[in-house]
């Protein structure tokens, strides 16, 4: 038997992508999770509360906790096989990067060759960087992997 050795680095690492594909998971379907289940991974994720200390507070296990978290990812899981909404926002998020990407450069073109737009390309580019403000809030609660 072959023991593999891993840093503590590549664990963390590994754990946050898990803990990140959970949350997009959650975003996107934790809809369907019940009341209990819902309030047990908002206590993990959102509230940051260990096994141990969401347990205590449930007046539960260590391990019903673990296995309801379990059972959460894997019915998520099932409905994206199914259903495959997170690869959906992933493609819009990368189209609406792309075309947020040539309107920039339009309207940077555009400075150069129609001085008299200044204003009318100013408001548009304000109004793309709302809009490159909330695509960010989005792509790290909903679209990163």
């Amino acid at each position: 038997m072959q023991c593999v050795v891993i840093s503590e680095e590549e664990v963390e690492n590994t754990l946050k992508n898990t803990d990140v594909r959970f949350m997009r998971l959650w975003d996107v379907y934790g809809g369907l999770l019940t009341e209990t289940q819902k309030e047990i991974t908002n206590l993990y994720f959102e509230c940051d509360l260990s096994l141990g200390e969401i347990a205590e507070q449930k007046g539960v296990s260590r391990q019903s906790v673990s296995d309801c978290l379990h059972k959460c990812r894997k019915k998520m899981e099932e409905a994206d096989a199914k259903l495959h909404f997170i690869a959906a926002l992933d493609e819009v998020s990368q189209t609406y990067s792309a075309y947020m990407t040539k309107v920039k450069r339009w309207a940077s073109e555009q400075k150069k060759t129609h001085p008299e737009w200044e204003n009318e390309l100013k408001t548009l580019e304000e109004i793309k960087g709302s809009d490159d403000e909330e695509v960010i809030v989005i792509k790290n609660k909903v679209t990163e992997k």
